[in-house]
């Protein structure tokens, strides 16, 4: 997994303002943590990443995984199949990254 999306400007100042709060102790090593989170950009998952997740952490058919991260079964297809050259990007990113760091369990209703 490798990080490709450059985080933005506004995210960059608002970590470094996180930062500087937690500093001074105006804000939790946990709020800080949060903040760490949400301004740090989704990684950029190959097809066998994706299905190591799928496979390994939420132990699901394409259907069923595709059905979690609200997306087709045809997406997982592709994402899967590195001649397509597609990957999950944005949310779908992000909750790939929460499934492998926390397990399907954290995705769960």
């Amino acid at each position: 997994m490798k990080t490709t999306n450059k985080p933005d400007r506004i995210a960059i100042e608002l970590l470094d303002t996180a930062r500087a709060l937690s500093k001074h102790g105006l804000l939790s090593a946990h709020e800080l943590g949060q903040v760490k989170v949400l301004c740090t950009p989704p990684p950029a998952y190959t097809a066998d990443e994706v299905i190591l997740i799928r496979t390994q952490k939420a132990k699901m058919s394409q259907t069923v995984f595709a059905g979690f991260l609200n997306v087709t079964a045809s997406t997982v297809q592709k994402w899967e199949s590195e001649s397509s050259g597609k990957h999950p990007g944005g949310a779908a990113a992000k909750l790939l990254q929460l499934i492998e760091k926390k397990g399907i369990e954290a995705i769960t209703v």
